[in-house]
């Protein structure tokens, strides 16, 4: 599909990904972005996200569409002996497996434990995601994005203060944990060239959601003072926040005293940085409620598009609330080649830019069972 001849920084890395809907997918379509052979596994059915539409694209969801580029598709019934045979011989010559399988699955196919594949397969990085691991009081559970949410605790500070918890709009679970296996397949991968053997990567939502936490996992085990839902405000950084104007709202996010002082001089309150309760960060954090009152009345003077734009040309962290819409037709994404609309493939596009290895849209989603040469 992409014009770009320069070989892919993963050029000649074989992947295995024999798994479903949304985290493992992500990871292997990472991985053939920057050059992987990817071969994605799927049963007669197909990947069930296929089917989580409509919009549909040539007999796939966008949903699917989205997380599976870049990879050939082989069908294969695994609950038959001779396909897991085929399975195997795939993993013979593979340097990265992705799976989610249940444990209780692999154990029905005589796998005992995740460790076999590793064990069977000394060279083989495998990338293990699941819902909450294998083992401990959580373990083989099952996982699915807005359950880990809750589980882990992030639906406890998502929302409006006072109001009910509120899932995350994006699925940030399943795609952080995508983002970890596939930095775990490199991490490993590297670990090899040293040591010659793969080696188990155990990747689980339930992790990826915790580490996420940020800041309110670390300020609870150091204050001890349960965090609650602040809306868009920021628990550690004040003014941060969404603020109405005349006009439209702008999001405002200063994270120092220079730009709370820059902020200051355009809004005309000099005042308020000399004031003794806003002067400093934590002492705006101690006085949040009285600084927010001030600034909602002196945003409201003032038409939002045109103060936005002061503000970020003077550095000021200043943002518009646009819709999808807006930013898949903005300049800046077309720019950055973040939205993307080829002959074969209409999706997001690819975040990574490395300058010597470019990353490249090479497939477009695969067909199911679509062995493609192309």
């Amino acid at each position: 599909m992409s014009t770009e001849l320069r070989p892919g920084a993963l050029e000649g890395i074989k992947v295995v990904d024999a798994s479903r809907v949304l985290a493992g997918p992500f990871a292997g379509q990472i991985l053939g972005d920057h050059g992987a052979d990817v071969i994605k596994v799927e049963s007669p059915e197909g990947d069930e996200c296929r089917g989580f539409g409509p919009p549909f694209v040539n007999g796939s969801s966008a949903y699917f569409n989205a997380v599976n580029r870049n990879k050939q598709s082989v069908v294969l019934d695994l609950g038959k002996e001779q396909e897991r045979q085929r399975l195997m011989d795939l993993l013979a010559t593979a340097d990265v497996l992705i799976e989610n399988f249940k444990l209780s699955t692999l154990q029905s196919w005589g796998i005992p434990d995740a460790r076999w594949f590793t064990q069977t397969f000394p060279r083989l990085v495998h990338c293990r995601i699941t819902g909450y691991g294998d083992e401990g009081p959580y373990g083989g559970l099952p996982g699915y994005d807005a359950a880990v949410q809750a589980m882990a605790g992030l639906l406890s500070i998502n929302g409006d203060a006072d109001g009910e918890p509120v899932r995350l709009g994006v699925p940030v679970v399943d795609l952080t944990t995508g983002m970890n296996a596939a930095m775990a397949a490199l991490l490993a991968l590297q670990a090899r060239t040293r040591t010659g053997r793969g080696q188990l990567a155990d990747v689980s939502l339930y992790d990826s959601a915790v580490s996420v936490a940020h800041p309110f996992l670390t300020n609870f085990l150091h204050s001890g003072k349960v965090p609650r839902p602040t809306g868009n405000r920021h628990a550690n950084i004040v003014p941060y926040n969404v603020y109405r104007t005349a006009t439209v709202p702008l999001f405002i996010a200063v994270a120092n005293d220079r730009l709370f002082g820059k902020l200051c001089g355009h809004l005309g309150a000099p005042d308020l940085p000399g004031d003794p309760r806003f002067a400093t960060n934590r002492a705006r954090v101690e006085n949040r409620d009285a600084l927010e009152v001030r600034l909602c009345e002196v945003f409201a003077r003032f038409e939002g598009e045109a103060l936005g734009e002061r503000l970020l040309a003077d550095g000021v962290p200043a943002a518009p609330i646009l819709d999808i819409e807006a930013v898949a037709s903005s300049e800046h994404a077309k720019f950055r080649q973040m939205v993307v609309r080829q002959d074969d493939y209409v999706g997001p596009g690819i975040p990574i830019k490395l300058s010597d290895t470019p990353a490249s849209i090479r497939r477009p989603p695969p067909a199911l069972g679509n062995l493609s040469t192309k």
